[in-house]
């Protein structure tokens, strides 16, 4: 099978879920445009006019399927390269742009979220990474269509909802040596080892972790953090203040450009921290899980989905201080259960490339309509 890969915003979950596919089907042709992470507005609108004059040579080539992530302009491409609106198309939806925090929102996302449904509609089908995410996409369709002026067509999020399938990004952990850049040993003989991975951006809810930290230093807990995730120029200061006033516990803040580093450090961690505000999957606490960190992640988002109720702290978005409270309590209770050798790894081999690639391939294949021969 010939497959175009259109991605274009190419995060890092969106690179790794693209190598994912080409891990998990070798054996398939692929060709990927992408294009870098930045300049989101201009980015999302922009894209199909990029493409379809730059990369029109490429764009016409025969392909069994096109899969596109849900930045990609998909309606005005296929309109701007007739080709392609011959060829069965899948839009995958990493994310979307309804469901975050409003009020931190430094640009309108009308378009971004106009241009979705456009795309949506224009695909023979529609993946999304997690329940959650797609049901928080059509009801934030929905409520968009009821606040448009006039002349809006009845029934776009059920015509959507009939299309739509829910495939989650892989997991795929590689087996490396545990490292740990603070203290060693068995768990009753150092200090806890805390993990927070995500970006330092507003989404990730940084304030939140400010409040944890603060109730952990009376909390007669001994530990010691890693923090990592990309930076960017623009991060909330909040960041700034926990590498101050917490640097004494902090044994890693930043990113890690190598991946056996990062995975040896994931594989050393005891527990992992999420105080997210967004999140549709969140592979990155996911990867952390898989290899053998217990979470500890807020009952909202995606949470419910993925993790059972005992890893999760009530959430409490009106009253931050009791969430910080009810962290903190989760985490001690973590804790003791680690110096009991009490603690149970969570399973995610269903995550794993392995098991998901039958899932794609069926979608994959009844979209593109081509047999096994291929």
């Amino acid at each position: 099978m010939k497959i175009l890969v259109l991605s274009a915003y190419a995060a890092q979950s969106h690179v790794h879920w693209q190598q994912s596919l080409q891990k998990m089907f070798a054996q398939w042709e692929w060709h990927v445009l992408s294009l870098p992470p930045r300049h989101f507005s201009w980015r999302v609108r922009g894209n199909a006019l990029f493409w379809s004059i730059v990369e029109r040579d490429t764009l016409e080539q025969p392909y069994d399927l096109v899969v596109a992530t849900s930045m990609v302009d998909l309606a005005t491409l296929r309109g701007l390269v007739p080709a392609l609106a011959r060829v069965p198309t899948i839009v995958y939806f990493h994310e979307n742009q309804f469901d975050y925090p409003q009020d931190q929102q430094k640009h309108s996302l009308l378009e971004a979220q106009l241009t979705s449904i456009y795309s949506a509609l224009a695909a023979d089908c529609i993946v999304f990474n997690s329940g959650y995410n797609r049901d928080s996409f059509l009801a934030g369709c929905s409520a968009l269509m009821r606040k448009l002026p006039d002349r809006v067509p009845p029934g776009v999020a059920l015509i959507l909802r009939e299309r739509a399938s829910v495939l989650p990004v892989p997991v795929d952990v590689d087996q490396v040596a545990p490292l740990w850049p603070g203290a060693s040993g068995l768990p009753i003989e150092r200090p806890l080892r805390l993990l927070w991975v995500g970006r330092f951006e507003y989404d990730k809810g940084g304030e939140g972790l400010l409040r944890i930290l603060h109730r952990l230093e009376t909390a007669s807990l001994d530990y010691e953090l890693a923090m990592t995730g990309q930076q960017f120029r623009a991060s909330p200061e909040v960041f700034s203040e926990i590498k101050s006033l917490f640097d004494h516990r902090l044994v890693q803040f930043g990113y890690i450009d190598c991946i056996t580093q990062y995975q040896a450090l994931l594989q050393a961690a005891d527990v992992v921290l999420s105080t997210a505000l967004q999140e549709f999957q969140g592979l990155a606490v996911m990867e952390a899980v898989a290899h053998k960190c217990h979470p500890i992640v807020p009952d909202r988002l995606v949470y419910p989905e993925m993790y059972p109720a005992l890893y999760r702290y009530d959430s409490c978005l009106d009253n931050p201080e009791r969430e910080a409270d009810a962290a903190v309590a989760l985490i001690l209770e973590m804790a003791a259960e680690l110096l009991s050798d009490g603690a149970q790894y969570l399973d995610l081999s269903a995550f794993g490339l392995g098991s998901m690639a039958p899932r794609y391939e069926k979608v994959f294949r009844q979209v593109a309509a081509v047999q096994d021969s291929q």
